[in-house]
């Protein structure tokens, strides 16, 4: 857990998550995947590329948590860029 994300302009730069002891583990121990998991916002998109651009280097898979339609969503009510991430997530059945 990084225990936030970045938010630059309320003063939250990665020396203020828990950035740093995640990369150290990863290179004390064999760590074959890092699974992604922020807000859907501004702030979490930033925090997720920043660690993927921090993991990377190490070797490590990154991923990303799919994003979209929560099950039992009604499709006449979810916007636009809601059915994007949905569509960007998707898989063959």
């Amino acid at each position: 857990m990084l225990h936030g994300a970045l938010a630059p302009l309320d003063g939250i730069g990665p020396d203020d998550l828990k950035i740093q002891p995640l990369l150290d583990r990863l290179r004390r121990q064999v760590v074959q995947e890092v699974i992604v998991a922020t807000n859907p916002t501004a702030e979490g998109e930033a925090t997720a590329l920043y660690v993927a651009k921090q993991v990377k280097p190490l070797g490590v898979r990154v991923t990303r948590i799919a994003r979209g339609l929560p099950v039992g969503a009604d499709l006449e009510y979810v916007d636009a860029l809601t059915v994007g991430r949905a569509m960007e997530g998707r898989r063959d059945m």
